[in-house]
């Protein structure tokens, strides 16, 4: 043991940077260690509770038989960066050179966190569509930048494209997109698209888009690539995750496409915060991507998918939780003003801890919480029988608010 000098006083200073002091635990996991706590059927965080397809992880049992366990390239496999270069064009017509213009990230929350930091100066305004995923704020403040919010209006989630022009200013540096949308579902249409690209244009602004639920779309919505507008590829970033496309989210191997200018900028910082990723998953992945257009994945995973959304939604229908229509993604949003509840948070803790099942409150996607509308998510990226006793439980929501 070692002793002290005699007389001698330790100083410790424990305060933490402020960019940082108003950070607290995500809703996802409050909800979840809630949701644990009181063994509620847990509909809240988005992710699946199912294996993922069988065919991806035999690929990365082989690849890390196969010895593949070190570093790999700081910007992906060049045969995973190939495969997605290869996907994506198929998809939108770009000629994609993989070197110059794929990397592949720790998931797509680490390559927006990257861009913005490679991008964001203090000071810089950061326009964003509001509700939005949680990661984007933090992401912004640890930039020093500051966030403008342009609305979507439930229950069409629309905005005006007048709204976003006027969050314009001199000092904004980007606009930040999600399509298909979390937390609402939104796809954003074509003409949407071509409102943001005009002002992005006007502005000489970089787009940063989020993607990653790209795959998942219903009822004959289309996903369009901002990057594929006229005089948008050299402006725009475009982040996606083979996590959600092939449901294996603990795999955290998202990617970024786009110019080699915003390439070098991503990697600048990627290669400081994990450098590479995890390099048996990559190849994986790889395998993923050849392999899923000849054996009709992409197709099965939208039926299933379309099925899920079906079974939840009947479920809430039943329940006295309507669902608002939804065209993407893995979620569905509810009104709740019905139940006598004033927030979202407490609507969710009282499904929590009384009837067993668990949804997120999105007003933590607001810039001010108490402006949310009166609405809850539920995830439905489940097994059936999960989405089945969810619907049990659910069972008489309605007639036990009423009677609190």
């Amino acid at each position: 043991m070692i002793e002290r000098p005699s007389g001698e006083v330790p100083t410790v200073r424990h305060d933490i940077a402020q960019r940082i002091q108003a950070f607290t635990p995500t809703v996802f996991a409050e909800m979840s260690a809630l949701s644990a706590q009181h063994g509620a059927v847990n509909l809240g965080q988005g992710f699946p509770d199912f294996a993922g397809p069988a065919f991806v992880r035999e690929a990365a049992n082989r690849a890390i038989d196969a010895g593949h366990n070190q570093y790999a390239h700081p910007a992906g496999l060049p045969r995973l960066r190939s495969a997605i270069a290869a996907a994506f064009s198929s998809r939108t017509g770009l000629d994609i050179d993989f070197d110059l213009h794929v990397t592949v990230t720790s998931g797509a929350t680490e390559a927006i966190f990257d861009t913005i930091m490679a991008l964001v100066d203090p000071g810089d305004e950061i326009i964003c569509f509001e509700p939005f995923y949680d990661s984007y704020p933090a992401s912004v403040t640890m930039a020093g930048g500051t966030m403008r919010v342009v609305r979507l209006e439930p229950p069409g989630w629309t905005f005006r494209i007048d709204s976003l022009r006027a969050a314009v200013t001199e000092r904004t540096r980007l606009i930040l997109l999600n399509t298909p949308h979390n937390p609402t579902g939104k796809v954003f249409a074509k003409d949407e698209l071509e409102g943001v690209a005009e002002t992005a244009r006007e502005h000489d602004l970089i787009v940063i888009t989020d993607e990653v639920y790209d795959r998942i779309t219903f009822d004959g919505a289309r996903h369009i690539s901002i990057a594929t507008l006229p005089g948008m590829w050299e402006r725009t970033l475009t982040i996606n995750s083979t996590g959600k496309t092939f449901s294996l989210t603990g795999w955290k191997i998202g990617y970024a496409i786009g110019p080699e200018w915003l390439q070098h900028a991503l990697r600048s910082v990627h290669q400081f915060v994990t450098f590479a990723t995890a390099t048996p998953f990559q190849h994986a992945m790889a395998d993923g991507l050849e392999q899923a257009s000849e054996n009709g994945y992409y197709e099965t995973l939208l039926q299933e998918y379309d099925a899920r959304r079906t079974v939840l939604a009947t479920h809430l229908d039943a329940a006295g939780l309507p669902a608002l229509p939804v065209q993407g993604s893995y979620f569905l949003m509810t009104p709740f003003d019905h139940l006598g509840f004033e927030t979202d948070v407490a609507v969710c803790r009282w499904l929590i801890e009384d009837i067993g099942v668990t949804p997120i409150p999105p007003s933590a996607f607001y810039i001010d919480p108490t402006t949310a509308p009166k609405l809850i998510r539920f995830c439905f990226a489940k097994e059936r029988a999960t989405l089945d006793e969810a619907g049990r439980r659910l069972a008489g929501t309605l007639s036990r608010a009423q009677g609190r």
